[in-house]
């Protein structure tokens, strides 16, 4: 679907397919024990911009720092790989990738910018913005889940950058970063690149504090998946009656969101003829934010079929950005 010469909008996702996959993780996750859900669902108007919220509050670090790397950066990563096309999955708002823009313009190879994201109207949105601030940047938007399809165009001409930023990386188990990582090798020609970025361990209090911080806006948008399941699936979720929480895992090096009852309480589902039971005191794991170690995230990388060849952190070593070819 066109919007203007300069900016066309693509589909991979069929019809209904965001309500499909809700019912079918809501089933799965809320019948579980434990009981989990993905954290996709964070993200409607209301959690999109909670998350904006949190990006800007002192104990969250993660963007500051990835933003620092890249304007730091930039430069190097368009002068090692010289992209006609820069391709990034999850691209949201795409503020950070106008770093990246410029440095590839600087550099004189940019043609084209490829977000991919399950939100059309944020794709247009991000996209009709960057097109007002760079004249003559044409934007191919692809609608897609990248955990089921990346969106990554086949006939995109090469050489390519796809860019995986804010460390959504962690938000993956071991077992589908893998699977991940396989499927962006499997799309790569020898001279493409891929820029990963990936938040770094440290001192679990800092960790904890940037997932459950003073102001409670973090609370917010973590207890933001109950409104989402309440509207989407005719849910009776008492919301003030789940209390946030974070607590770093050492042994698996990630952070975990939780969502812990305030007594014992029955939930009806009624889109999806669930009941589901809650305890007092149990928690539902609404996300799981792993964090890296750069050799651990070069071996991954490695056995994906990548080879890093260049590695960036922040002043303070608290986040990482990978620059990686295919090997």
């Amino acid at each position: 679907m066109t919007r203007s010469t300069r900016l066309s909008v693509r589909g991979h996702l069929p019809e209904g397919y965001l309500a499909d996959a809700l019912r079918r993780d809501a089933s799965l996750g809320l019948s579980a024990d434990p009981k989990w859900l993905s954290p996709k669902w964070f993200y409607d108007a209301r959690g999109s911009r909670l998350f904006e919220e949190i990006t800007k509050l002192p104990e969250y670090y993660p963007t500051r720092a990835e933003r620092e790397i890249l304007r730091r950066h930039a430069a190097d990563i368009a002068e090692t790989v010289p992209a006609h096309s820069l391709v990034e999955l999850g691209s949201g708002s795409s503020e950070k990738t106008r770093l990246l823009l410029d440095a590839l313009r600087g550099a004189g190879s940019l043609e084209r910018y490829v977000p991919v994201d399950v939100s059309e109207a944020a794709l247009v949105d991000a996209g009709e913005s960057l097109l007002r601030d760079y004249p003559g940047l044409t934007v191919d938007a692809v609608v897609s889940d990248f955990g089921a399809h990346l969106g990554i165009p086949d006939d995109e001409p090469g050489p390519k950058l796809v860019a995986f930023l804010g460390g959504t990386l962690g938000n993956l188990l071991p077992d589908e970063r893998a699977a991940f990582l396989g499927a962006v090798r499997a799309q790569l020609r020898p001279e493409d690149g891929f820029l990963l970025g990936a938040d770094l361990v440290k001192d679990p209090t800092v960790l904890v504090r940037a997932y459950d911080d003073t102001q409670g806006v973090t609370a917010e948008f973590n207890r933001n998946v109950l409104h989402v399941l309440n509207r989407e699936l005719a849910g009776d979720f008492a919301i003030e009656r789940f209390e946030h929480v974070a607590v770093w895992n050492a042994e698996r090096e990630w952070i975990e969101m939780r969502l812990r009852a305030r007594g014992d309480q029955s939930v009806k589902l009624a889109a999806v003829d669930l009941l589901v039971e809650f305890a007092d005191g149990e928690e539902l794991r609404t996300e799981i934010s792993a964090k890296f170690r750069a050799s651990g995230l070069v071996t991954e990388l490695e056995r994906a079929g990548f080879a890093v060849t260049r590695w960036w952190t922040d002043a303070e070593n608290r986040f990482g950005v990978a620059l990686a070819v295919p090997v």
